[in-house]
């Protein structure tokens, strides 16, 4: 059974940096995609970031050069590094995973996906 658990959220400075984590367990895939999604209080859940098996990633126009995904494969745990965080940035980020090929801006744009976390949240403080 696929399981995956967010960590590392929490309050942060406006400005500040947090690094999240997803650690992975369950699965077997040679080929998939995994991602980080964040849903802010009255908006839809939206992708920001995904990364495949090869470690080829793809990110959303509105947060490049903000956020870092990256992955462990030996420890299956994947990670976002999210910077200069704002004002507006209070959300719930959760993690993603599929068995597709496809880890590109389609795959961030669809609400649709196999596996979730349960989300960890971020909140932002003056």
């Amino acid at each position: 059974q696929v399981q995956l658990v967010e960590s590392g959220g929490g309050s942060v400075q406006a400005g500040g940096s947090l690094r999240l984590s997803c650690a992975a367990s369950g699965y077997t895939y040679n080929y998939y995609c995994m991602g980080w999604f964040r849903q802010a209080p009255g908006k839809e859940r939206e992708g920001v970031a995904a990364v495949d098996m090869n470690r080829n990633t793809k990110y959303a126009d509105s947060v490049k050069g903000r956020l870092t995904i990256s992955k462990d494969n030996a420890n299956k745990t994947l990670y976002l590094e999210v910077n200069n965080l704002n004002l507006d940035a209070p959300a719930i980020y959760y993690c993603g995973l599929d068995r597709t090929w496809f880890c590109g801006g389609a795959y961030l744009l669809s609400p649709d996906h196999h596996y979730w976390g349960q989300g960890t949240q971020v909140t932002v403080s003056s």
